[in-house]
């Protein structure tokens, strides 16, 4: 039985990049393509990828190698 006054802990990242897929299977296709594998910093769900810090260009280009059209928002 969880506790509904339990704390988890969270860290705040300010002005960072994410890739976020539609689904699993598309940021699994990312990472692994090695020059996006590289820009990656983490992952944040099976969804979110979080980018190196400025590297936010590198993975645009990539994207559109790829054949993506990546919506950039707040840049």
């Amino acid at each position: 039985m969880t506790n509904p006054t339990a704390r988890l802990p969270a860290k705040l990242h300010r002005r960072v990049c994410l890739v976020l897929t539609e689904d699993a299977v598309l940021a699994e296709e990312l990472l692994a393509r090695k020059k996006l594998s590289a820009e990656v910093a983490g992952r944040l769900s099976e969804k979110v990828l979080l980018i190196r810090p400025g590297r936010l260009d590198s993975v645009l280009e990539e994207l559109r190698k790829m054949g993506h059209t990546p919506q950039v928002v707040g840049k």
